[in-house]
């Protein structure tokens, strides 16, 4: 069972004036649990391994794709994957940071993949910011956590110009490029998030500017602009299957500026191979029962107690959790009805005394840096809470 700290809560002025204002949920409740989630040294250092482990399998999984023209077969959009080739093949195209969503890991149970969330993951600003801010309020150690969120994604800044572990020579061979980071108006989650990557991107030592999709102008011969300023390199929160499916002229532009080498953009078009849920099933057919991983078919699984995902899907919409007999036992409603399914085995996901059930949300920057968790039903939704952490030594 999940063992758990009481703390006082953070105050919502206190969490405004981190940049923090999704601190409410729609029903009035507090987003941000004021218990902590307690992790042994052990567990953490096993989640650490475990993220970093995953990782190489995944660059392994995508490969395999690449080599055998698996696009198709996992999801992927035809108009990606041209820019997807593109961006696989040279090392300026680093990979920012992603989140890995896990069962177990807690309480004695075996940690288990879910899912990889490549190319535009949440809970950033919740992970990195508010859980250290938990600790430090409430006069906790604030080193007391599996938390170096902020200064890895910082040095990965780094790296997109050393393209290399050392980011020492930084400085030296900066050469100026502007950094521009550019969220859809009117959500506040995703602007802030946005904005406290650029804050981190200045403090590595970029020229940087924000500005609103519809703000910004692109011409597959001459880049991306802003204001008139052309910017070499450009963050979007925006998924890349959603620029395929909604923006296709968009998508075709943004292959001719890449091609081009206009500009670099972030995530990279690859790591929507990454993000989409087929690629587990590539990893159990080159992994097959590897500790880490569940077994995950594109066809329902036989006398298995499963889960149904679409391959593209957000916030744990169109998902549905299925006996052995493939009947529905629990689902949720979604806009990604249309997209490809996959099947993974169940898992129990580890839960308190209220029966709240609890995943883990590894982020991987370079290396794996920090974990927060998410807090809900027997399905991880929009209403679920995030729970921070604290490190004890036993």
């Amino acid at each position: 069972m999940i063992q758990l700290q009481q703390t006082s809560p953070l105050t919502t002025e206190y969490l405004e004036s981190l940049g923090f204002v999704w601190h409410t949920d729609s029903d009035a409740t507090p987003y941000v649990s004021d218990q902590l989630v307690i992790l042994s040294k052990a567990e953490a250092e096993a989640y650490y391994k475990a993220g970093n482990e995953l990782y190489d399998m995944f660059v392994a999984a995508a490969q395999y794709v690449i080599d055998n023209n698996l696009f198709h077969e996992i999801g992927i959009p035809f108009n990606l994957v041209e820019l997807i080739k593109e961006s696989w093949e040279t090392d300026i195209h680093w990979h920012l940071y992603g989140r890995f969503d896990l069962a177990g890991g807690v309480d004695g149970s075996p940690i288990k993949l879910l899912e990889f969330n490549a190319d535009t993951p949440t809970a950033l600003f919740e992970t990195a910011i508010v859980q250290w801010a938990l600790l430090k309020q409430n006069g906790m150690e604030e080193t007391a956590q599996f938390n170096g969120v902020y200064e890895a994604i910082l040095d990965n800044f780094k790296r997109l110009v050393t393209l290399e572990e050392n980011v020492a020579t930084f400085e030296a061979c900066y050469e100026g490029w502007k950094f521009l980071f550019t969220s859809v108006r009117g959500n506040s989650e995703e602007e802030n998030t946005v904005r406290l990557l650029q804050h981190i991107a200045t403090e590595a030592g970029y020229i940087t500017e924000f500005a609103y999709m519809d703000e910004v102008e692109f011409d597959e011969n001459e880049g991306i602009f802003y204001n008139q300023e052309q910017y070499e390199l450009w963050f979007k929160l925006i998924p890349w299957e959603d620029i395929a499916l909604e923006e296709p002229d968009l998508a075709m532009i943004l292959t001719n500026i890449i091609k081009n080498q206009k500009a670099i953009i972030f995530n990279p078009p690859y790591t929507l191979l990454f993000q989409s849920k087929g690629l587990l099933k590539i990893l159990w057919d080159l992994y097959p029962n590897h500790p880490l991983l569940l077994e995950t078919s594109f066809e329902p699984l036989q006398n298995t107690k499963q889960v149904q995902k679409p391959v593209f899907g957000r916030e744990g919409e169109s998902v549905r959790i299925l006996d052995e007999n493939i009947t529905l036992i629990e689902g949720t409603e979604g806009d990604y009805d249309n997209h490809k399914m996959v099947y993974q085995t169940y898992v129990e996901l580890p839960s308190d005394s209220k029966k709240s059930s609890y995943q883990a949300g590894l982020f991987f920057a370079y290396e794996s840096c920090g974990v927060g968790f998410r807090k809900g039903g027997k399905i991880l939704n929009n209403t679920s809470k995030f729970v921070g952490h604290l490190l004890l030594d036993s």
